[in-house]
This record gives structure tokens, C-alpha cells and sequence, in this order.
């Protein structure tokens, strides 16, 4: 089956019950705000579990991560020690917090 999830286009095959989801594979949603990342995490929580640094499995068994769209650029800044902070505020976090990220990139 083929299907678009915000311009994508996606497809998904019933393999058999045999194959399960692991967390090798999963979706990465990119977010501008803070409250886009409570929506799709809220929605996904739904029946599902959290992990670290962002990361949850929704009720199917699909592992998410629902992250600041400018996250990968503050973990892979020139600037070893903000990469480093945004990395250890990251780490201690389960749904991410925008602010607190940015707070950690960008303190002196």
C-alpha cells in the first residue's frame, strides 16, 4: 500500500507476523515549535512508550523521533563545546524541549 504522511510518499507491505518493528527503523518528524512537537507527540503517546532524547513507540510498534528541525545542525556545530552541551541537555531529556536546547547551545 503507498500512502503520503506532509508530502512523503510511503509503503508499507504486511511481510508477514514474523517481522516486527525495531527501533533500527523509524520516522523522524522535524518540528519548527514547541508545540508542534507536543502535538505529534501527544498523538503518537497515545497507546505507546517513551524513550530517551526524543524517541517514542507508538501503539503499532513504530519508533518515532520527534525533534526541533534545527537540532542536527546545533549537534554538529564547528563549536565542539555548544554541540557538546546541546548534546548533554539532549541526553537528559525524554520529549525534547526547544527552549532548553537552545538555552544549552547558545549559553556561554
Amino acid at each position: 500500500m503507498l500512502f503520503e504522511l506532509e508530502g512523503e510518499e510511503f509503503m508499507a507491505l504486511n511481510g508477514s507476523s514474523e517481522f516486527k518493528f525495531t527501533p533500527a527503523i523509524s520516522m523522524f518528524v522535524k518540528c519548527d515549535t514547541q508545540a508542534e512537537i507536543d502535538h505529534y507527540w501527544d498523538r503518537l503517546m497515545d497507546g505507546g512508550e517513551s524513550m530517551a532524547c526524543g524517541w517514542l513507540t507508538d501503539r503499532f510498534g513504530v519508533t518515532w523521533q520527534i525533534a526541533p528541525r534545527r537540532l542536527p545542525t546545533m549537534l554538529q556545530d564547528p563549536d565542539p563545546v555548544k554541540a557538546n552541551r546541546t548534546m548533554k541537555a539532549m541526553m537528559g531529556m525524554i520529549k525534547l524541549d526547544i527552549a532548553a536546547l537552545e538555552r544549552a547551545y547558545d549559553s556561554a
